[in-house]
């Protein structure tokens, strides 16, 4: 049966216009530009009156926490809270239990996923000093990136000894996304700050000096060197500081990109005295002007994806300063209206937003029929109300943590229908369908 989305105003590919979205199956088949369209007898009809279409979000950077940490949340949990902030695509990240480093256990999650997820889903596979065999010989068609931690990780997973980095640049053989932070700075500002305090767990407000500013750049400068050393396409995660922005910007190569993520782009160091640990997220939140600087590079595109390095904790895992609390917030069910709330406050377009979340992501990361709203494509797309008030109140929160650092806050733009190969999963209310997500594919070859 073919369905009709009738009469919406459409933000896609830079334009803005009036028009209707025919889908049959899981997929786009016409975009019509006209305020009046005359379905056919059969059609299933959407009216879209007042409402925005846009394409689904797509979050290159979500930790669902499954396996081995589900009491924070699941690939079920999470995935409907996706959907309800009308992301229809996450990439989840590898340091689960058992941490995802080898092939096996990348096959063990996708199949761990299948009939589980709202929304679709890939996983990166995650580097260590010694799967290298494993990076070499993975199918870059079933994966975003691989995974780095060069610091603000534990165990086998953190790789910080250049030897060992160098190989990695060198061998990857598709798109390598890092956590840069420098662990011995870091390790070296937080016995500065127990000293300071007189007090193992130094206040949360001590966090952007002990996971400071020098600290990432130190990091990604040698992220940088290592890939034009190598010609390694590199995505740096969650990019915090102004420094970065303009070593980024100095560099000006098509084949190193990052991330910002919407936690940076709205709060500052001035938040944690409002909102503590919540905010805890590494690397950590800094000042006015490493938000500003984001904001900049966002708009100029030194910057290119906005995503959420979602991390649901439990509240009481939160308890504690700087040491003891754990780093990592939950993000992904309002983050798209999160960042068009920015639109309202002057700092964005909608165009740009939908740019940052849906496209730049699609093309960055080579993925297969998503991310545009375009015949043949997916039909992954999200209805919008702008202008409906909200509030947010702890019983809105679908992750299984149950709270979210916004909460309180007023949001001006409703996710009123998430779309997910062609199948309504969330009808602004509930989750209407919990298993229409798909494992996604990449096209390397691709030209969005």
């Amino acid at each position: 049966m073919r369905t009709v989305i009738l009469n919406a105003e459409i933000i896609n590919e830079g334009e803005r216009f009036i028009g209707s979205l025919i889908l049959e199956g899981e997929e786009i088949i016409q975009i019509i530009r006209q305020e009046e369209y005359k379905p056919a007898p059969g059609e299933r009809i959407v009216n879209a009156t007042g409402m925005i279409l846009v394409p689904g979000a797509i979050d290159d950077h979500v930790h669902m926490r499954d396996p081995g940490l589900t009491h924070k949340g699941d690939m079920v949990t999470e995935t409907a809270a996706a959907a309800a902030g009308g992301v229809t695509t996450v990439f989840d990240m590898p340091n689960v239990v058992p941490q995802t480093t080898s092939l096996d256990l990348l096959k063990e999650r996708y199949a761990m996923a299948q009939n589980r997820c709202s929304v679709n889903y890939a996983f990166f596979l995650g580097a260590t000093r010694d799967n290298l065999n494993d990076i070499v010989n993975v199918d870059i068609t079933s994966i975003p990136g691989i995974k780095l931690f060069m610091g603000s990780s534990t165990g086998n997973m953190l790789v910080d000894e250049e030897t060992a980095l160098d190989a990695i640049f060198a061998q990857t053989p598709t798109l390598l996304m890092t956590h840069c932070e420098d662990t011995d700075r870091i390790n070296h500002n937080m016995q500065k700050a127990v000293e300071e305090c007189g007090c193992d767990d130094p206040d949360v407000t001590m966090h952007p000096q002990i996971r400071d500013a020098e600290a990432c750049l130190m990091s990604t400068q040698l992220a940088v060197k290592l890939a034009l050393k190598h010609g390694t396409q590199l995505h740096v995660a969650h990019l915090s500081t102004q420094s970065e922005v303009e070593l980024l910007k100095n560099t000006a190569n098509p084949n190193i990109t990052a991330e910002a993520c919407v936690a940076h782009l709205i709060y500052t160091d001035q938040d944690y005295a409002r909102l503590g640990t919540r905010i805890k997220c590494n690397p950590a939140i800094k000042t006015i002007a490493d938000r500003n600087a984001l904001r900049e590079a966002i708009l100029d595109g030194t910057i290119t994806v906005v995503g959420t390095d979602h991390a649901p904790h439990l509240l009481s895992e939160k308890e504690g300063g700087s040491k003891k609390a754990v780093s990592g917030m939950p993000m992904v069910q309002f983050s798209l209206s999160g960042m068009l709330q920015l639109c309202d406050e002057g700092v964005l377009t909608p165009e740009i937003v939908i740019q940052l979340m849906c496209h730049n992501p699609a093309r960055l990361f080579c993925v297969d029929k998503r991310g545009f709203l375009r015949p043949g494509y997916k039909a992954d797309f999200v209805l919008l109300r702008h202008d409906e008030s909200m509030i947010l109140n702890s019983s809105q929160i679908l992750s299984r943590c149950g709270w979210s650092p916004r909460e309180g806050d007023t949001f001006n733009w409703k996710v009123c229908q998430t779309w997910v190969n062609g199948q309504l999963v969330w009808d602004g209310q509930t989750i209407a369908c919990g298993n229409a997500g798909q494992p996604v594919r990449f096209n390397r070859k691709c030209h969005n």
